[in-house]
Order: C-alpha cells, then sequence, then structure tokens
C-alpha cells in the first residue's frame, strides 16, 4: 500500500498496516492553527475540511466560531462527533467529498484546510479549490497547511507540494495574500515514523537520520517543513 493509495476510512477503522495509529492526531490542535487563530486570522462561518477526527474543529469552536467539520471517513467523523461531545461543545461534523462539497455552498467567511491538500492528486486539487469557492461567501478566507517539498527523502507523505503549485493551483479563484514555510506537529516519534513506513512498504527500510534535520518538540514528536498558505476570495 503505497501513500498516496491510503485507505482514510481503513486507517481510522484500525485496519490499515499502520493499526489505529495516525501520524496527525496529536489529540490538540496544531500549534500554528492556535498561533494562526490568536492573530486573527478566523472570522465568521468556518469550515474545517478534511477535519479528520475534530481536535482543530473542536478549538475553534471552543474559542466561540460556529464550525462545520467535513471529512470523507465516516469512522473519522463518527469519532469527532464523540470528541466534541466529551468536551461539551457544539461542531457540526458530516461525511462530504471535499472536492465537490455538495449541499454547502455559498456559507462560509473562513476555510481551514489542516492537512488535507497535500492527500489530493494534481485533479483532485483543481476540483477542491473550486468547490471551495462555491462553498465560501464573496471575501472568505482560506488556510492551507501542507507538507512542503523542503521534506527530506524517504519523508511518508502522500504528496510533496511546490510553492508554484499552490500558487498556481489555488490561485485559481483565490488570491494568495500569504505563503511561508511553517512546522507542523506529527504525533510521531523518529522510531514511530520508521515502524509505520515500513508497515506501510514492507520490505522498505527508511532511515530515521533523514528526520535529524527536522527536529523534534518538547515531547519527542517529529515537526516536518509544510507551506501555510492564506487567502481570500476573488
Amino acid at each position: 500500500m503505497s501513500l498516496p493509495d491510503l485507505d482514510f476510512e481503513q486507517l481510522y477503522q484500525g485496519r490499515s498496516p499502520m493499526g489505529s495509529s495516525m501520524p496527525w492526531d496529536i489529540g490538540a490542535p496544531q500549534p500554528v492553527l492556535v498561533a494562526l487563530e490568536e492573530s486573527g486570522g478566523f472570522r465568521g462561518e468556518v469550515l474545517d475540511v478534511g477535519s479528520g477526527l475534530g481536535e482543530n474543529a473542536a478549538f475553534l469552536a471552543s474559542r466561540g466560531y460556529r464550525v462545520t467539520g467535513v471529512d470523507g471517513a465516516p469512522t473519522a467523523v463518527r469519532q469527532a462527533q464523540e470528541r466534541a461531545a466529551a468536551k461539551g461543545l457544539e461542531v457540526s461534523f458530516q461525511v462530504a467529498d471535499a472536492t465537490r462539497l455538495d449541499g454547502l455552498e455559498n456559507r462560509f467567511d473562513t476555510v481551514l484546510d489542516s492537512a488535507l491538500y497535500h492527500c489530493l492528486n494534481e485533479e483532485q486539487r483543481h476540483s477542491y479549490v473550486a468547490a471551495l469557492v462555491r462553498a465560501t461567501r464573496p471575501g472568505a478566507r482560506l488556510h492551507i497547511l501542507c507538507f512542503s517539498d523542503a521534506l527530506p527523502e524517504g519523508f511518508p507523505a502522500p504528496f510533496q507540494i511546490s510553492e508554484q503549485n499552490l500558487r498556481e493551483t489555488v490561485g485559481q479563484g483565490w488570491k494568495i495574500t500569504s505563503l511561508a514555510p511553517a512546522l507542523y506537529t506529527t504525533a510521531t516519534t523518529p522510531e514511530e515514523m520508521k515502524a509505520s513506513v515500513e508497515a506501510l512498504s514492507p520490505g522498505t527500510h527508511f532511515d530515521i537520520a533523514t528526520l535529524d534535520e527536522l527536529g523534534v518538540d518538547e515531547n519527542g514528536r517529529v515537526r516536518a517543513p509544510i507551506w501555510q498558505l492564506a487567502a481570500e476570495r476573488a
């Protein structure tokens, strides 16, 4: 099973070679998202697209935003609902195809994409960007956090995204206002990441020394280079 072909529903059900371990589930909102919200990056009604287990959506709801989280994996949506309810937070989670977003037209003032864009192939990205335009109101904000082409060789990412790709693809319907390198906190230590890669691709030897340049956070979790993009709907 290659990373671009990863079945996320199987993963959330614990039926993939990786078991129930999800490298993006840190049990809390992404630190870069927290900083973005504190700097005033969100307003109005928010769409968290590719919401996964809902930690980012729940954080935004706790800050007073009306949030809708969508994901293509029904198990992720169910677990996100359970997590938000356990926190006493009201978040609307639903199963949706991010490249279509049917039934969500002309609703949102801010969109968050935390690690979805780099899971899509180029054809899907174009459909996705167009769907985001349809789902938002004029003047809406878009925030994308995606793995960049600064990742070291062998890093387990579905796709690595270049600055040019973002400017050319997201630039269709969106005016990019900032695009800069940032760091994304994963849920895995270097040793756990090595085990995940070798489970997904038996026979592969992943040299964790390639992660040395990335460093880890205070909990020993790998931090990966990403692009942090902000844009406004044209």
